[in-house]
């Protein structure tokens, strides 16, 4: 295994990302990765970033774990979180942000050669869960001779990630922060995904070994998405009609706006590879169950729920709080659901800075019993 500071070119990628291409660094790993399901990457690389400078005692160390269809850039998608001036910052703090194994930015998903067949993945791409991924970040900390992360901190698919890892290496993390997330996926967060792939199956271009195969169907399949992300409420505050078109309303072309913005930077290959990673989240499987892999966490660990989150509701974030040993619930008040944990920046930045002690949190976020 080593580290390899190439810049190669990045496939497919959109005019967002090519912005930040030359930070970006890449590991190889020539050992075999044996997955969970029993199959194995014979080999496999990961893409990451890092900001700031690493410590001489190696202390102030931010792992951020991105979400579904994030990059390795949070100062790029968590604005008023991460960066110059912020809570997490690179004057005070060494980030790291690795993208996850089967993503789109430059790990090792469907869209790289097989090096078993010489050509690429595509529909072979093997199964990858949460514990998979995990398993790829701890092999890029063990390289970079990282021993202790002063926090890790997750959202959604990354808070499972953040979970995961926290239970596999309990003495690794100093610091968790899980937001928005859980410890099992639900039922309805299957749901959810599932039909998210079907919306890419009905796309007749799927079958085929391209990689723009399945794009239409990647577009309806964001906004399936984007209901569960979003809220009633939050759709009546900013998607009201005007105007009393009978048929071209503002929020249908909000939905395929986003759509369209997805596939111009990510591909159908890795959004089927993560939503299945993220259906199999269940930390407690061939652990004894949920209570028992959770009481193994030894972090001081925050948790943050978000009162109108339908697709991980609050419940899920409390009884994460009440199984892992010392642990603190927080709540956010917010009008758009389970984007909050994006859009509610100052709220978030606040429960940060008092586990980094900082500063108290701000009293608009209200702590729950």
């Amino acid at each position: 295994m080593r580290l390899n500071l190439r810049n190669s070119t990045l496939r497919n990628l959109g005019k967002e990302t090519m912005k930040i291409m030359s930070e970006i660094k890449y590991c190889d790993f020539d050992k075999p990765l044996v997955l969970e399901s029993g199959e194995r990457l014979s080999r496999f690389h990961l893409a990451y970033q890092t900001f700031g400078t690493l410590n001489v005692d190696k202390s102030n160390v931010i792992w951020i774990v991105h979400a579904l269809t994030a990059n390795s850039d949070p100062l790029d998608w968590w604005p008023g979180v991460v960066g110059n001036d912020q809570v997490i910052n690179p004057n005070e703090h060494f980030i790291i942000c690795a993208n996850a194994l089967g993503s789109h930015y430059g790990s090792t998903n469907a869209l790289d050669i097989n090096p078993n067949t010489g050509e690429k993945y595509y529909h072979d791409f093997p199964l990858i869960t949460n514990r998979d991924i995990v398993d790829g970040f701890i092999h890029l900390q063990n390289e970079m001779n990282l021993p202790k992360i002063k926090l890790l901190i997750g959202a959604s698919l990354g808070g499972q990630q953040a979970v995961e890892w926290s239970i596999k290496a309990p003495e690794t993390i100093e610091n968790l922060i899980l937001i928005a997330t859980n410890a099992k996926h639900s039922p309805y967060g299957i749901a959810f995904n599932e039909s998210q792939r079907l919306a890419i199956q009905a796309d007749h271009s799927w079958t085929e070994r391209s990689d723009d195969a399945g794009k239409r169907g990647l577009l309806a399949a964001r906004s399936i998405a984007l209901l569960s992300y979003r809220t009633a409420t939050g759709y009546d505050l900013t998607q009201q009609d005007i105007s009393e078109d009978l048929e071209n309303y503002r929020v249908t072309s909000y939905q395929r706006y986003q759509g369209e913005k997805l596939i111009k930077r990510f591909d159908a290959f890795s959004y089927w590879t993560l939503s299945k990673a993220m259906d199999s989240h269940n930390v407690g499987r061939g652990r004894g169950g949920l209570d028992l892999a959770l009481s193994v966490i030894k972090s001081k660990t925050t948790v943050i729920g978000i009162d109108t989150d339908v697709l991980f509701p609050i419940s899920e974030q409390k009884l994460l709080t009440k199984k892992i040993k010392n642990a603190r619930y927080e709540e956010l008040s917010s009008k758009l659901g389970h984007d909050g944990f994006l859009t509610e920046s100052a709220k978030v930045s606040s429960i940060i800075s008092s586990v980094l002690e900082k500063k108290p949190i701000l009293r608009t976020i209200e702590k729950a019993s």
